[in-house]
């Protein structure tokens, strides 16, 4: 009995854990830089807090865009990993333009460039896990990837954080040293994955054209509605950190909060993934969604720090739970010429709800208090369950 796992992790393909390794990489790299980069901004470059939020807005609205075009081309030229090893190297090669930012300038024009990669690098790389991984064991390999990701973004703001104290609080050192894992994981990367031989096609065609749109099916789209609901309940995790302080962790504390998420999200996200192999997709989204509703109810009720970090783990359980697989039922809904394309719009609905649901959270947090913004969220996991009623997934 105790050999399954064991077995389990064995059969995935080498090319899915280098991608996860890569992804841990990259996000210690850039999350050494993003948990300390408002900081900088309004301490050392002096910019006001508006100029931060815009500056957010205009880096995650352009990771949205391009990653619809990246997956397109990448089912086009059918090849991913070079566009996924672009997006990576501009990343990576970004780094030091943070340092180095004299101004507000030059770190804006590094976010939007190090957002463009991202945007390059997404779905290229999930369409990437998706070609490589037999279908039976698609939810633990992406399950995978999601726990060694999140496993980087854990350790990203730890590593800034033992950094700073060490080095009192010189921002431009921290950024320096987050080159490093940045270029290990671009050359990770190069050398560490195959990219699967190109399929036999004919004639090339648009992979959004009016033909190929209609051939991503009902089941496909209904995925990504429900997705771009989903996305709709869980907004930015923000505005966990802005309700750990309203209960009175002192500020040094507060990062924790998202250091406990982290962790869960980290060591739940394989097992999920793995179950998402033997059981309906539609019932484990459920249950994600359940336990959503649940770390809401509590984030809104909380009056001190215990029940709040009870909300924080669950809202990290349930990340566990449906990360990895939203991203297994687009593989599985979506003809294999087509995952790119499929993810692009995905990930381009996905982070639009996201957008609209942190500025609608912001608006009630602000208008009606913490509590309404939370309750809110419930509503939205109420409709995305209602959508799951509706036309049960079934796994191919």
């Amino acid at each position: 009995m105790t050999s399954k796992p064991s077995h389990l992790l064995k059969s995935i393909p080498a090319g899915v854990w280098v991608l996860g390794f890569v992804s841990l990489l990259m996000d210690i790299s850039s999350e050494m830089i993003h948990s300390l980069l408002p900081l900088f901004m309004v301490t050392t470059l002096g910019a006001s807090a508006f100029a931060v939020g815009l500056l957010e807005g205009l880096a995650e609205s352009t990771a949205l865009i391009v990653k619809v075009f990246s997956g397109v081309l990448s089912d086009y030229l059918g090849k991913r990993k070079a566009l996924a090893l672009f997006g990576y190297a501009l990343g990576a090669l970004t780094k030091p333009l943070f340092a180095m930012a004299p101004n507000i300038g030059v770190v804006l024009t590094a976010r939007l460039l190090d957002r463009f990669g991202k945007g390059v690098r997404g779905a290229p790389r999930d369409a990437l896990v998706a070609d490589i991984t037999p279908s039976a064991i698609r939810g633990a390999a992406f399950g995978l990837r999601q726990a060694l990701d999140t496993i980087g973004a854990l350790l990203g703001p730890l590593l800034a954080v033992g950094l700073m104290l060490l080095w009192a609080n010189d921002f431009r050192a921290v950024f320096w040293v987050a080159v490093i894992p940045g270029l290990m994981a671009v050359a990770l990367l190069f050398f560490g994955v195959q990219e699967m031989p190109p399929r036999q096609i004919g004639k090339r065609t648009n992979p959004i054209s009016r033909e190929n749109l209609q051939r991503l099916g009902l089941s496909y789209w209904w995925v990504v509605g429900i997705g771009a609901v989903f996305s709709l309940a869980r907004f930015s995790e923000a505005f966990l950190v802005l309700r750990a302080q309203q209960v009175g962790i002192p500020v040094a504390w507060v990062p924790l909060v998202m250091v406990l998420m982290n962790l869960i999200y980290a060591c739940s996200a394989y097992p999920f993934g793995k179950l998402s192999d033997k059981m309906s997709h539609a019932k484990l989204l459920a249950v994600g969604l359940i336990v959503l509703i649940a770390a809401d109810w509590v984030l809104a009720a909380s009056a001190n720090w215990s029940f709040l970090l009870l909300g924080v783990a669950l809202w990290g359980f349930h990340m566990g739970m449906t990360q990895g697989l939203l991203a297994t039922m687009v593989a599985d809904t979506a003809p294999a010429d087509l995952l790119g394309t499929a993810y692009g719009f995905f990930n381009l609905m996905s982070g639009l709800a996201m957008l609209i649901a942190s500025a609608l959270a912001g608006l009630l947090w602000d208008t009606f208090g913490a509590s309404l913004t939370f309750y809110a969220g419930i509503a939205f996991c109420v409709l995305a369950l209602a959508g799951l009623a509706l036309q049960p997934v079934r796994k191919h």
